[in-house]
This record gives C-alpha cells, sequence and structure tokens, in this order.
C-alpha cells in the first residue's frame, strides 16, 4: 500500500462515525473509510482532521494513534 492511501484511509477512519469504544472489526472499520471517503472526498477528510487538532489537540492525538493502529490491522499489506 502506498502511504497516501495509507494516510488517506488513517484520516477518513479518523474522521469517520466509528468509536474505539465500539471494538470494530476490521470489516467495520473498511467500511466506514470507504464510506467517508465518499462522503467527504479526499479534501474533506484532511480539512477536518486539521480542524479536529486545532480544536481538540487533546483529544485528536489518540484519536490518530488509534486509528493508525486500526488501519493496519484492518488492510494488511
Amino acid at each position: 500500500m502506498t502511504a497516501v492511501i495509507h494516510e488517506l484511509r488513517t484520516e477518513a477512519l479518523f474522521v469517520s462515525d466509528l468509536q474505539i469504544s465500539q471494538l470494530p472489526t476490521p470489516e467495520l472499520i473498511r467500511e466506514a473509510v470507504t464510506a467517508t471517503v465518499e462522503r467527504l472526498g479526499e479534501s474533506g477528510c484532511a480539512a477536518l482532521v486539521a480542524q479536529e487538532f486545532g480544536e481538540h489537540p487533546d483529544c485528536a492525538i489518540g484519536r490518530m494513534r488509534w486509528a493508525r493502529d486500526a488501519i493496519r490491522d484492518a488492510f494488511p499489506a
């Protein structure tokens, strides 16, 4: 997987409605990523990530860490 695709998937999961507390399966993660990219597009995902880091940096760091780990598990190389 290219780094660009990995980052897009990570950003999409980060801004999706899926929550860590739901303990989502890889299938749910893939579905959330697809739906979010279709809804917001690449630039929309990036814009919301930036907004969240600007407004809630303390929470955003943990969510981004989770999103990166979850994407790695849901989309194995």
